[in-house]
């Protein structure tokens, strides 16, 4: 009895794996859904379009963005977790809900244990940006202003633990200067109250077509190189300061237990696309590059990250409203 039972899973679960083989053979057999934790028009969703429509053409399969925003990312990042493990829906998320939110707050999701990484879609290349009011040129300048003026300077973010408010506090961290945080809740909104000077500092992509047009002083590149559009601004390493960029990242994931079939498949395609002049002219048109990563660099980076946003969390003391 016993041996007819255990025979009778046995078959259950070799029909089950050549089952799964043989989806992730003929995936994607129908449209993919990419989950974005964020409303529609923000950075994320400018990163994801242009690869759902790359991916589609590479698959003959639509890749439909379905906008999930709420709880800074938290809401969308959960509904793909909890999704089936089939590759038919995946997510497409930058750093901050997996490397910075569960060190802030309780999540639905563990980063780490829920996700199988698929693919990096693209860094952000931006940098601290200052009003011209101040007279403040070059980073040293800035850095010796802000040191007479303790507090004075304020600089604004899309929000308590974002990526640009980590950002600032590593800097403040590494150089010992003070800096007035304020809150917004967008790049949109506070780029409103930078270019008349209200406020005085950003990092944040939307600052940099008024770098350009003369409105704005671009200060640094947080990165490992030098934008070639800004060829004489140099990065926060080669200003001596390490270890104080806070990568923003937007990358694919997969619901845990997707068949490995299917994410080698999606990432070999990935960097194939990505080499690509047309995706990197698309990529760059929003501010970003895309690195060639396999998944296990991809998971690798993101422990890295993690516990270094946890540091400066702790240093800097934030916590949630």
């Amino acid at each position: 009895m016993h041996r007819r039972i255990f025979l009778i899973l046995a078959s259950s679960i070799l029909a089950f794996g050549a089952a799964y083989d043989v989806q992730a053979q003929t995936w994607p057999a129908r449209p993919v859904k990419l989950i974005v934790p964020y409303a529609p028009g923000g950075a994320t969703d400018a990163v994801a379009r242009p690869w759902a429509d790359k991916l589609g053409q590479a698959f003959g399969q639509q890749f439909v963005v379905e906008n999930r925003g709420g709880a800074s990312g938290m809401i969308g990042v959960e509904a793909a977790a909890k999704s089936p493990p089939d590759g038919y829906t995946l997510l497409f998320t930058p750093s901050a809900p997996l490397s910075v939110l569960p060190h802030l707050r309780k999540t639905p999701y563990d980063p780490i244990k829920s996700f199988e990484p698929i693919g990096r879609a693209g860094d952000v290349v931006n940098g601290f940006v200052i009003h011209p009011s101040l007279g403040v040129k070059t980073f040293a300048e800035f850095l010796e202003y802000a040191k007479k003026n303790p507090g004075k300077l304020a600089y604004a973010s899309s929000g308590t633990g974002t990526a640009t408010h980590l950002r600032l506090e590593a800097l403040k961290i590494k150089t010992g200067v003070d800096i007035l945080h304020v809150l917004y809740r967008g790049g949109a909104d506070s780029l409103n109250d930078l270019l008349p000077g209200s406020v005085q500092m950003m990092n944040e992509p939307v600052t940099l077509p008024h770098v350009k047009a003369g409105k704005l002083i671009l200060l640094n590149i947080n990165g490992s190189e030098r934008r070639p559009d800004f060829p004489d601004v140099p990065t926060l390493t080669e200003l001596g300061i390490t270890g104080a960029d806070v990568p923003i990242w937007f990358s694919f994931f997969a619901p845990a237990g997707v068949p490995k079939e299917i994410i080698r498949t999606l990432n070999a395609k990935m960097i194939e696309i990505a080499k690509t002049e047309e995706m990197k002219a698309a990529l760059w048109a929003v501010n970003a590059v895309a690195p060639l990563q396999t998944p296990e660099e991809m998971a690798k980076d993101l422990e890295i990250d993690s516990t270094r946003n946890a540091d400066i969390i702790k240093a800097a003391n934030i916590k949630m409203e």
